[in-house]
């Protein structure tokens, strides 16, 4: 799929460039999902849904948690990243994860869940609250619901001391915000949850930092990936010069500064069904 024709229904597309980026980013914050999982109670033998599976990540994180006794779900409703992802599952050894092609307003399943999982997946939907009530229906009184979403205004204010970095930055809020997409669902996921019946989640969040080139070379990228869409919406990327060069000049402005840059801050929520 082009990048062209990828954006029309998801905003980073789903290029191969960009199941290589979501590899990579997902390596560095696995730690972080792995915390939210492991306070929120998924462990052994436990059946999980995965919204929003992407080339496999969070599936295979949830699948280490669950073992060979427990299940893994992955809904993705593109067939390339289910592609990639069965390959990289299978690679992995994995035998207790599968993959279903289909929406996220359209999940059915004959047996319960013990916890529905996801990670940069209700950002993008037009509707988060009808789904979350749809996969609270589908877990199992006492399970779990467990998501990691992203707090962009926090971004923008880490990335303000320097110039290119915060161009980049903020490029890449203007054309997600453009989009439709909701920049602050990892704030908004402590509201949503009560409003759809469930109690008060636990919440907290936490933001990977770094200074070297495999970490900062990971938002200028993402701005590649969303880059046709900023035509689409109007927004001007002239303020950060040559992508040819954007990810080096990028580095060389955080090693001249003797800095360390941030990546968007990630709240993660989990709410226990009520029995």
């Amino acid at each position: 799929m082009t990048n062209d024709s990828a954006v029309k229904g998801y905003a980073l597309g789903y290029t191969t460039a960009e199941h290589d980026r979501l590899i990579r980013q997902a390596a560095r914050i696995e730690p972080i999902l792995e915390r939210l999982f492991r306070e929120a109670g998924i462990g052994p033998g436990q059946r999980v849904l995965d919204l929003g599976a992407g080339v496999g990540d969070v599936s295979m994180l949830a699948a280490r948690l669950v073992g060979p006794s427990g299940e893994v779900v992955g809904i993705e409703r593109d067939a390339s990243s289910i592609a990639v992802a069965q390959k990289r599952v299978a690679e992995a050894g994995f035998r207790n994860v599968s993959f279903t092609q289909t929406d996220a307003s359209q999940i059915v399943s004959d047996r319960p869940f013990d916890a529905a999982v996801g990670r940069f997946i209700l950002m993008f939907l037009p509707d988060p609250k009808s789904v979350l009530r749809s996969l609270a229906a589908l877990v199992r009184p006492g399970g779990v619901l467990a998501f990691q979403e992203p707090a962009w205004q926090a971004f923008l204010a880490l990335a303000s001391p320097l110039p290119l970095w915060s161009k980049v930055v903020s490029s890449v809020h203007e054309i997600f915000r453009r989009s439709g997409v909701n920049l602050e669902m990892g704030p908004d996921l402590y509201r949503i949850y009560q409003e759809i019946g469930l109690p008060a989640p636990n919440v907290f969040l936490e933001t990977p930092v770094g200074s070297d080139l495999a970490f900062s070379r990971v938002i200028p990228e993402v701005l590649e990936s969303v880059r046709p869409l900023a035509k689409q919406h109007g927004v001007s990327l002239d303020a950060v010069g040559d992508f040819a060069t954007l990810t080096d000049r990028v580095q060389e402005e955080i090693a001249a500064a003797k800095a360390m840059v941030s990546w968007v801050p990630l709240v993660g929520a989990w709410v226990r069904k009520p029995k």
